[in-house]
């Protein structure tokens, strides 16, 4: 094996972290979130995937998330795949990973066991409760990580449960984006000190730092620690979802007073209607919150859309499939096609270092070869390590023969 060789690719792909090489050990949650943040940017990601499959998720290669990566699957629990791990990780710049406190550890593939292989490896990690902390261990999933910080109790009418807000707040948000984040300011770090460092990225942390801003207005006075009681939680009867005639819904959101005297105007409310005072009342906002909800339930959605654009501050509620075709959306060119599948595009956008059309998602062992071939295995290697199972080739990348065979075909 060559000290040279490298299994990433040096030129990259376009967007600004081009050059930048990232480990990922697959997992499930905020970890292919943020190596799907890396990839969009232009990283060289590697994904490590284990052996087998589970039946009851969707295929690595059918989830839109595990886009713009190279896989390799490897057994972390052989020495072997071990070794090859850290060989790696001893390569890369980035390493992150999802699992719950210790398991990296126990597989011998931790912080110390990496960075003994490679001082300068910044080693993300994401977990719901952290490294420490009395439910560090314990299981968990995305609502009761964002319930325990005040984050979900602010979601919702008064008069229901929360809702569970999907796994935009907890995995995606206070997770992903997080971990990305910080792996980021870390790399920054280690390219000025040539030193890396461990990066502790927990969904309770970061669920909680997206309410700052409710904290911040909770101590001033200008909150109430309810649902459904504020300017911006569905309290306020300008800032909020409405039925239609036709069943689906209208957003509105006219905080400020002109955006709200033009929304009254397109509502067809007379100028001396005492409804226009009722708005800034917070009294009386369940009565006005009535008054308009009536209003909005004699047209369809799609009626309102057209009668209120313009600087009334209302959109239509879109589904999943809707919303690429949005001519807004269309025209920035907000989702694209990958694999033949519609998905969002990367984001942001930059100006000098734009990212490049995202790669569809690999099945799990797509590039093992190849990149167990870059770390200075032959062939003969490569096939001894399939038939141990210390890792898995797929049919397009399996290799039909021997290095022998290899030297005869290529004569």
């Amino acid at each position: 094996m060559t000290t040279t060789a490298t299994p990433f690719d040096r030129d990259g792909r376009p967007g600004p972290l081009r050059g930048l090489r990232v480990l990922e050990i697959a997992s499930i949650g905020p970890g292919p979130f943020a190596g799907m943040l890396l990839a969009d940017l232009g990283a060289d990601v590697i994904r490590v995937d284990r052996p087998g499959s589970d039946p009851s998720r969707p295929a690595p290669e059918d989830d839109a998330v595990n886009r713009g990566r190279r896989s390799i699957v490897l057994d972390l629990k052989s020495p072997a795949g071990r070794a090859l791990a850290l060989d790696l990780a001893a390569r890369a710049d980035v390493l992150i990973e999802g699992f719950r406190p210790g398991v990296m550890e126990r597989l011998g593939l931790g912080p110390d066991a990496c960075l003994a292989a490679n001082p300068a490896l910044v080693y993300g990690r994401v977990t719901g409760w952290g490294q420490d902390g009395p439910l560090a261990s314990t299981a968990g999933h995305d609502i009761g990580y964002i319930a325990v910080t005040g984050a979900l109790h602010a979601i919702g009418p008064a008069e229901e449960p929360p809702p569970p807000p999907l796994n935009l707040v907890g995995d995606n948000a206070g997770g992903g984006m997080l971990l990305a984040l910080g792996v980021l300011a870390a790399v920054a770090h280690a390219r000025a000190t040539g030193a890396g460092q461990v990066v502790d990225a927990a969904i309770v942390d970061g669920a909680s730092l997206l309410t700052t801003l409710f904290h911040g207005r909770l101590a001033a006075g200008w909150w109430r620690d309810e649902r459904g009681a504020n300017l911006i939680d569905g309290g306020a009867p300008f800032y909020g979802t409405y039925r239609c005639a036709d069943g689906r819904h209208l957003a509105v959101g006219a905080i400020e007073e002109r955006f709200r005297a033009e929304l009254l105007d397109k509502l067809g409310v007379a100028a001396g209607d005492p409804l226009r005072r009722d708005m800034a009342d917070p009294a009386s906002w369940p009565g006005a919150r009535e008054r308009i909800a009536a209003i909005i339930a004699t047209r369809t959605r799609d009626e309102w859309a057209r009668v209120l654009d313009g600087d009334a501050c209302a959109a239509p509620v879109l589904s999943l499939t809707e919303a690429p075709d949005h001519p807004h959306l269309a025209a920035r060119g907000t989702f694209t096609g990958v694999g033949g599948v519609r998905q969002p595009a990367p984001a942001p956008r930059f100006s000098a270092t734009p990212s490049g059309p995202p790669r569809p998602a690999p099945a799990p062992g797509a590039a093992s070869r190849a990149i167990l071939a870059a770390l200075g295995h032959g062939e003969d290697a490569i096939t001894a390590l399939a038939g141990a199972g210390v890792t898995a080739l797929t049919a397009t990348d399996r290799p039909t023969g021997g290095s022998a065979d290899r030297r005869r075909r290529e004569r």
